[in-house]
């Protein structure tokens, strides 16, 4: 389903545009995933609404097929990356698992502002954008995908949540069919 509306109080959620994560191999060229996030950042910041910058700075304990063992982080691995052009205003969300509401104070973070809608981005499509809006949509918000601001390191897996998975948790929309409701609300 193409996204439809935003609430008046609409969030944005840019996930792992970190300096460690935006140099692995992906589906889609990751200058394309930062630069359409940043122009999202920047309607959003235009509008006075929320922004949350989220990134990850661990694993989450216990054991997994596909695992990453003990790997150890560079220093600036969690920074991130330029391009978001972080301000003082945005809400900064650091998180060791998948999605960015486990152990971390997103939820009332956005309850304080009386966020009730989400606009999320990023990287990786099935594991932080998919475990961000699982998590949103269980807590009551609206979800909305950016779509072309999101990327997987497997194109099939990435193919796979747009077509099966988001459509059960919210809408999707293109970055500019965002802005263009942003921009009708006036």
């Amino acid at each position: 389903m193409t996204v439809t509306t935003l609430d008046p109080k609409t969030a944005l959620i840019v996930i792992d545009l970190q300096k460690g994560i935006v140099t692995l191999p992906c589906a889609h060229p990751m200058a394309d995933v930062v630069a359409q996030s940043a122009t999202l950042l920047a309607a959003f910041r235009q509008r006075d609404l929320p922004v949350v910058l989220v990134n990850v700075t661990g694993l989450a304990p216990g054991r997994a097929e596909h695992s990453m063992g003990a790997f150890a982080f560079p220093p600036d691995f969690a920074d991130l990356v330029p391009e978001l052009d972080r301000q003082p205003q945005d809400i900064l969300i650091t998180k060791r698992t998948w999605g960015a509401f486990t152990n971390t104070a997103l939820e009332a973070e956005l309850r304080a502002r009386g966020v009730t809608q989400l606009v999320l981005c990023g990287v990786a499509t099935t594991a932080g954008v998919e475990s961000t809006a699982r998590f949103a949509h269980e807590l009551g918000f609206n979800v909305t995908l950016a779509t072309d601001a999101m990327t997987d390191m497997s194109l099939e897996a990435h193919e796979n949540s747009l077509a099966r998975i988001f459509p059960r948790l919210g809408e999707s929309g293109t970055v500019a069919q965002i802005i263009a409701l942003l921009e009708a609300r006036g």
